[in-house]
């Protein structure tokens, strides 16, 4: 290949970035600047990654979780080595030689494993600042990738495929590898988030454009599991995708784990970020099948949407509860408990999903530890608010609290159980007899979340748990202490479990992809839709049309970007010179055309006078001037007589619509004369075009127009 650049050029071109490496962390892009192929720098903007230089906790964090990442890795490749040998060999003093490297190999990656769930058990580095203790939130840690450089495959690909310079290319082709390089470091905030969509977006075209259906590649993008470390292989843009969209999630999390959930406006984008990240995981779930690492699985995923629902969902009660847990009116008592029941109702559910065989095994046990205190501990605080509002109400029950308290409890139809029998008090004393019984059982759940807490060896370091839920127990002896009497010796009965109810239905927030519009890196190509890795046309050629003034060119031209070649007189001077019907234009002159509508195209072409220079490529694999689609109809307006030195004529009408080959939603083209139309689409699999297909081609197109 022949490229524009000088040897120096070359080098400065190669300079792209200014950066530093962090032991285990990443580079960092912070400026790109490169040389077009006409010597002109060029300085690219766009999201950048965040500095590693920046020590905080999470990046601390990120930097341990890339070396041990990096250790499982040597590992599992020298007891897969081990293995290998041993399986070969027959001699006995090498198989006991080799099986004892493989128990040392076993210990190394079971000590790496645990380390890595320690790392993943450090829910509190990720939290908010509050001024009040508060149980910490479970946030994800990012997906770890290593770097690829794909700039010779694409240049290949460029010059096999599209038949065009691939040095004109090489500023787009670092753009991508910077954009690629700079997602593995995004921020914690809405710019991180950002980096991730742009990148994920681009992959949109990336895909199209050089990933053709009936080859792979020698392109391996490698992932390494967020919850095992172990990495995981594979060539297709879609394990990309999905590992892309777990980190976005990854990030959603800890972005809702760090806000200030003292106050109202912390809650309330704690919950939209718990929900981002619930909408997120669930689209992964219900798109991206055959999942290589145990992250992407589908029992994981489930998990991970259930747990960021409950996440959301005790931010809210938190949310809803502020400033009312004081409030000695009995319905909001009542309802504040039921709400709280809730939560621990979904956390119990969780509990059953995380501890599923598929499952429990890949997961930090703190986890499993805390979303068990946490189901204690919500409960607890229902009996809580119900037994304080029942026992601090001084006057008599009306209608609507009679009617709640209806419904407050579970029916119990077991005639052995040792429960209270009391839903609705009659009177006083049944009154204090019912609140003291939900105090009791407060203390008691709170209790028992405490012994769960001292269980795990993990979370017994976090003293803001122990905190939490010894300020709760303490808060529910002394009111219990407050209601017992000395010479009242009447055995205390479990109440009735409270019935979980909540009046806020939550609702999953999937990726919003138009909201990140993006520029395809590559759209001097041409129109995504007709120059994609999956269509197929002969190499450019070069035809050089001459004629008389008395003459005309001999061919009409229909469509836009490109303008497709609709028909071509026999024996014509076009016909001559090697045109067929169905040609596409991709230049006139030295002017690329690729992307021209339909009118440009054919002034260039009328102002060519009796020369033109015309480069046209030719469809291999169908004739775009035959709809496959029945329901679409080749539409003629009536021509249009113009004047000119011969007795010909030109059609003219409104041009063809180019958006019919548009991309994802959420993403652009570069071409202005496009209809904006919203697709739905599975993003992980090469869409087809639901409306109007491609493959309708320009041969759908409403305008003919004839240059003889």
């Amino acid at each position: 290949r022949q490229c524009a650049f000088t040897p120096t050029e070359r080098h400065q071109s190669l300079n792209v970035y200014r950066g530093i490496i962090c032991p285990g962390m990443l580079k960092w892009v912070v400026g790109a600047r490169a040389l077009t192929p006409t010597g002109t720098p060029e300085i690219r903007k766009r999201l950048v990654g965040s500095d590693p230089r920046s020590q905080t906790c999470r990046s601390k964090l990120q930097c341990k979780r890339s070396k041990l990442n990096q250790e499982i890795n040597k590992e599992l490749m020298l007891r897969a080595g081990a293995e290998n040998l041993f399986k070969a060999t027959t001699n006995k003093k090498l198989r006991e030689t080799v099986a004892l490297e493989l128990s040392f190999v076993n210990s190394n990656l079971q000590l790496l494993k645990e380390q890595l769930a320690e790392l993943n058990s450090s829910v509190d580095v990720y939290q908010g600042d509050g001024s009040a203790p508060e149980i910490p939130m479970i946030p994800l840690g990012l997906k770890e990738t290593k770097d690829i450089d794909v700039s010779d495959q694409f240049k290949d690909f460029i010059m096999e495929h599209y038949s065009e310079d691939p040095c004109k290319y090489e500023s787009a082709i670092q753009e991508f590898i910077d954009l690629r390089q700079a997602i593995r470091t995004p921020s914690r905030d809405e710019s991180g988030i950002a980096l991730l969509f742009e990148y994920f977006n681009q992959l949109y075209f990336i895909e199209r454009r050089f990933f053709p259906p009936e080859r792979t590649w020698s392109v391996y993008f490698e992932w390494y599991d967020s919850l095992t470390g172990v990495p995981s292989c594979q060539r297709t843009v879609a394990f990309e995708k999905a590992s892309i969209l777990f980190n976005i999630g990854a990030v959603y999390t800890q972005i809702g784990a760090r806000q200030n959930r003292g106050l109202s406006a912390g809650l309330e984008s704690a919950v939209d970020n718990f929900l981002r990240a619930a909408g997120t995981f669930k689209y992964i779930l219900e798109n991206f099948t055959n999942a290589p690492s145990m992250d992407l699985r589908p029992d994981m995923l489930e998990m991970l949407v259930q747990l960021m629902l409950a996440q959301g969902r005790e931010c809210l009660f938190s949310k809803i509860s502020l400033g009312q847990l004081e409030d000695g009116c009995i319905d909001t008592r009542l309802e504040l408990g039921q709400e709280a029941c809730q939560v621990s109702a979904e956390y119990d559910a969780i509990h059953g999903l995380i501890t599923k065989p598929s499952v429990k095994d890949y997961v930090p046990y703190s986890w499993i530890s805390l979303i068990h205190v946490k189901r204690e501990h919500y409960k607890a605080i229902g009996h809580f608010l119900v037994g304080t509002g029942l026992l601090d109400n001084k006057f008599p029950l009306g209608q609507k609290t009679k009617e709640a308290m209806a419904y407050l409890h579970k029916e119990c139809n077991d005639s052995n159980s040792t429960f209270l029998d009391i839903t609705v008090p009659q009177n006083q004393d049944e009154l204090k007899l019912l609140g003291r019984a939900h105090l009791r059982e407060s203390v008691l759940l709170h209790e028992e979340a405490l012994r769960v807490h001292r269980m795990c060896r993990r979370p017994r370091k976090q003293d803001l748990v122990q905190e939490v839920l010894k300020t709760w127990h303490t808060i529910a002896i002394e009111k219990y202490s407050t209601m017992e009497e000395e010479d009242d010796f009447q055995e205390i009965l479990d109440p009735l479990p409270i019935d979980a109810s909540t009046k806020y239905q939550l609702t999953l927030t999937s990726p919003d992809f138009s909201q990140y519009k993006v520029e395809d890196l590559f759209n001097g190509l041409g129109p995504v839709a007709i120059f994609s890795a999956k269509h197929h046309w002969t190499a450019p050629r070069d035809l050089r049309l001459d004629k008389l003034s008395s003459e005309g060119f001999g061919f009409s031209v229909r469509g836009d970007a490109p303008v497709i070649v609709a028909g071509v007189d026999s024996g014509g001077l076009a016909d001559m010179a090697g045109m067929k019907e169905g040609d596409f234009i991709v230049g006139i002159g030295d002017i690329d055309c690729k992307w021209l509508p339909h009118e440009e195209v054919v002034n260039q072409i009328k102002s060519a006078c009796d020369k033109l220079t015309l480069k046209l490529v030719t469809p291999m694999d169908r004739n775009y001037l035959k709809p496959k689609s029945t329901h679409l109809m080749t539409k003629s307006l009536p021509p249009t007589k113009w004047s000119s030195p011969t007795s010909t004529s030109s059609s003219s009408s409104s041009s063809g619509v180019s958006s019919l080959y548009h991309s994802q939603t959420g993403s652009l083209g570069n071409n202005s004369h496009k209809l904006e139309k919203k697709l739905t689409w599975n993003l992980f699999k090469k869409a087809r075009e639901r409306r109007r297909s491609v493959d309708d081609g320009p041969g759908a197109f409403v305008t003919n127009v004839i240059v003889r």
